[in-house]
């Protein structure tokens, strides 16, 4: 089976995936579970099913690469940085590089951010599946998920998962005839 470029990230109510700052503190719950779904969204099982993650530089600044120690990274910069250990450094088409890596034999690769990175992959219209997490606050401001002048990619909902006011869509790109 074929490789999914998987984007799977959180969004405030109003579009952010992170403050203006870079900070993520704000992706927390309600704390309200009654609304709270039988079934739960498994992050972990998540990560086992892909062997690829993506990222911007600014994530790789944050040390967020730090979680996937056992898994390849390959990080969008337009500086030309030696790559180490798990960690490749990209500075040229990060796309073509991806679109070559999903071809290959292996698990999924996860689109992990920031904006910049994502509305690339969005432009090119080659991510396969989109799992978002809809935090229950409304920053005002912050770093975008979604830019200008995207291409209309229609998507079906798969499943929704509910704990703590989170509301988790995970969507699948339609099939050219559904759409």
């Amino acid at each position: 089976m074929k490789r999914k470029i998987i984007l799977n990230l959180a969004i405030s109510l109003d579009g952010y995936i992170a403050s203006e700052d870079g900070g993520y503190d704000w992706i927390v719950g309600d704390g309200d579970d009654t609304l709270n779904t039988k079934n739960k969204f498994d992050f972990n099982n998540f990560l086992e099913g892909i062997d690829i993650v993506v990222m911007g530089k600014k994530c790789y600044d944050q040390n967020m690469h730090n979680d996937y120690k056992n898994k390849k990274v390959y990080v969008a910069t337009s500086q030309k940085i030696e790559d180490q250990d798990n960690i490749h450094f990209i500075s040229g088409d990060i796309i073509k590089i991806i679109q070559e890596e999903k071809e290959k034999d292996g698990k999924d690769i996860y689109l992990f951010g920031g904006g910049g990175l994502v509305d690339n992959f969005i432009k090119a219209d080659i991510i396969d599946e989109f799992i978002v997490g809809i935090i229950p606050t409304i920053l005002g401001k912050g770093r975008p998920l979604f830019l200008e002048n995207n291409p209309t990619i229609k998507l079906h909902l798969d499943e929704v998962f509910v704990e703590n006011g989170i509301t988790i869509l995970k969507y699948t790109k339609r099939k050219t005839e559904d759409c």
